[in-house]
């Protein structure tokens, strides 16, 4: 893989579809990090099932981490995306979005789809974060 000094891309344990797809979890580019759709997986085992609120924090909490590596965590999102397999979820996943980023207040889109990968999964997230400019 060709790799630029502006664009990083990071590889995690979270998922075994990075490497049989073929992408990164994560990439950072330029003053940007965008994470890869992130489900509730634990140890590559979904989580929180039937639950979408235990869902929602999970799969947060692994995109969160995902910015570790970047020297950033939610602090610095400025876009998420959930993608719900049920509208019904839609007030337990926003309540979980709340919790995690209330004070940071970043642009949010909330969609239905009408399924994931395993059938399990009730929602799944994507983040992007601003790394700021340099000093």
């Amino acid at each position: 893989m060709t790799e630029s000094p502006a664009v990083r891309r990071m590889q995690s344990d979270y998922s075994p579809w990075e490497e049989t797809m073929g992408f990164a979890r994560a990439v950072g580019a330029g003053d940007r990090v965008i994470v890869a759709g992130t489900m509730p997986l634990v140890g590559g085992v979904v989580r929180g099932e039937g639950s979408p609120y235990e869902q929602a924090i999970l799969a947060f909490g692994n995109a969160i981490a995902a910015l570790e590596p970047f020297g950033i965590g939610a602090e610095s999102v400025i876009r998420t995306r959930m993608y719900l397999s049920h509208a019904r979820d839609a007030d337990d996943v926003g309540r979980a979005h709340k919790e995690l980023f209330g004070d940071v207040r970043p642009a949010a889109t909330m969609v239905v789809v009408s399924g994931f990968v395993d059938s399990r999964v009730l929602v799944e997230v994507e983040v992007e974060a601003f790394r700021g400019a340099p000093e």
